[in-house]
């Protein structure tokens, strides 16, 4: 039987969904990735034999460049750091935690400061634009504020992460209005927003590439399921390259001494 390769777009309740040339196929993944304990990922790449019934099957999981443990996302190309100015104030803490976890995957990591209209942004974005990242601001309510953005994210693989509260499905209703991501109100009380998204899935975006959202994405969960060995730490910030290497994107890689 012929096999197709396609896209995994999510893996919810035992099934898997795949883009096979702009065309979705739920399938069921071989019995033999949970013998292996391989689990499919959205974000693989995959190959599938179809049926009449616009159905599949998963028959292999081709090589990974690159996955995440939590969120389980596979084959990204950039992770999208939201942090809001203000109503959360930023976390520092968690924001370099997930850009060092993204330099130690290889994958390119972006900061979006979003609720711009709250507070001056401009001492955040000269900080990390100095430190060689790619920042991006945003309103809440002004498309035009994420025009950047959406130019950069033209066939790329993206994750979207942050604090609770700093406006991740706002901002992902921004990028693609049709997408109708649910929003939460900022609890006072805690000072934190709710969870909103349920699962890993990759969005196709008419301009082309992918979204994915990333509920329960937290330092804790990060710092357990994707540790950094002490001797790799070094290479995970991009003040310290001048000494020991040069930046693994933009076409090049790291080279130690």
């Amino acid at each position: 039987m012929q096999k197709y390769e396609g896209l995994l777009l999510q893996s919810i309740g035992g099934f898997c969904y795949v883009d096979v040339q702009n065309t979705v196929y739920e399938c069921k993944a071989r019995g033999v990735f949970r013998k292996e304990g391989i689990a499919p990922l959205a974000g693989d790449r995959v190959l599938i034999t179809m049926n009449d019934d616009m159905t599949g099957t998963v028959e292999e999981i081709l090589p990974r460049r690159n996955c995440l443990v939590r969120p389980p996302l596979a084959n990204l190309d950039c992770l999208a750091v939201v942090v809001s100015i203000a109503e959360p104030r930023p976390n520092f803490l968690l924001l370099d935690t997930l850009i060092a976890i993204a330099e130690n995957n290889a994958i390119e990591p972006i900061l979006v400061i979003t609720k711009a209209d709250l507070q001056d942004t401009r001492e955040i974005e000269n900080i990390y634009t100095k430190a060689g990242f790619k920042v991006f601001v945003a309103t809440n309510t002004d498309t035009k504020t994420v025009e950047p953005l959406k130019h950069f994210l033209q066939g790329k693989i993206t994750a979207v992460t942050g604090n609770s509260g700093v406006g991740k499905s706002s901002l992902i209703n921004l990028i693609e209005p049709t997408l109708h991501r649910e929003t939460a109100e900022i609890s006072q009380k805690l000072g934190r927003g709710r969870h909103t998204t349920r699962s890993a899935e990759l969005i196709p975006l008419p301009f082309g590439g992918y979204l994915a959202d990333t509920a329960g994405f937290s330092v804790l969960d990060l710092e357990k399921a994707m540790p950094i060995e002490a001797e790799d730490l070094m290479n995970c910030f991009r003040e310290f390259e001048p000494f020991f290497g040069k930046c693994r994107f933009n076409g090049c890689s790291h080279v130690h001494e």
